[in-house]
């Protein structure tokens, strides 16, 4: 096995059978979101231009070539009021954990969004129990805002979601500087 770290690239079309594989281990197995289905590729594909449309990224992560995981920005809420502000996506295969995946793709996504003039983002990570999810985060820059326990009931049990915040390009200390996403 190869010693190259996770290489970070802007998803294509060709990535969505990987990415729908991906998110449905995450729905089937975890409780890092807190959907109950697997959404099909149709619908994954339908989601990810919806991102595409207002300008935000949808990246893949690989190892050896392969997708292995793979995160996006969305809108945290549609209000026009909430324009500057999103929510992080990160999904990795488990056999990939602990490879770096995360992480490139969490630091890459801060990047980009902070290219575009966000100000701030979101980690609403399912289940307080997700250690992982709240290190990486944690690591990247994001302070813990708190939790909302109990919120999800899935695998026969009450989840928390628990809420970190990173601000990007000064956060709300200055007047934006960009249009922000085009909502509402």
């Amino acid at each position: 096995m190869s010693e190259a770290g996770p290489a970070v690239r802007d998803a294509v079309d060709a990535d969505l059978e990987a990415i729908t594989a991906i998110y449905a281990e995450g729905v089937l197995t975890g409780t890092g979101t807190f959907e109950t289905a697997a959404p099909d590729q149709a619908e994954m594909a339908g989601r990810r231009a919806a991102i595409l449309k207002l300008g935000l990224p949808w990246l893949v992560a690989e190892l050896d070539g392969v997708v292995v995981g793979y995160a996006y920005a969305g809108p945290f809420r549609t209000r026009a009021a909430y324009r500057y502000t999103v929510e992080d996506s990160i999904y990795v295969l488990s056999s990939a954990h602990g490879r770096g995946a995360g992480k490139a793709l969490l630091l890459e996504l801060i990047a980009r969004c902070e290219a575009v003039g966000l100000r701030q983002m979101l980690g609403v990570i399912g289940d307080s129990a997700n250690a992982g999810s709240i290190k990486l985060h944690a690591a990247c820059g994001f302070t813990p805002m708190g939790a909302v326990e109990g919120v999800g009931w899935k695998f026969d049990d009450w989840l928390d979601v628990v809420f970190m915040q990173r601000r990007l390009n000064g956060g709300e200390t200055t007047a934006p500087d960009a249009p922000g996403m085009p909502l509402d």
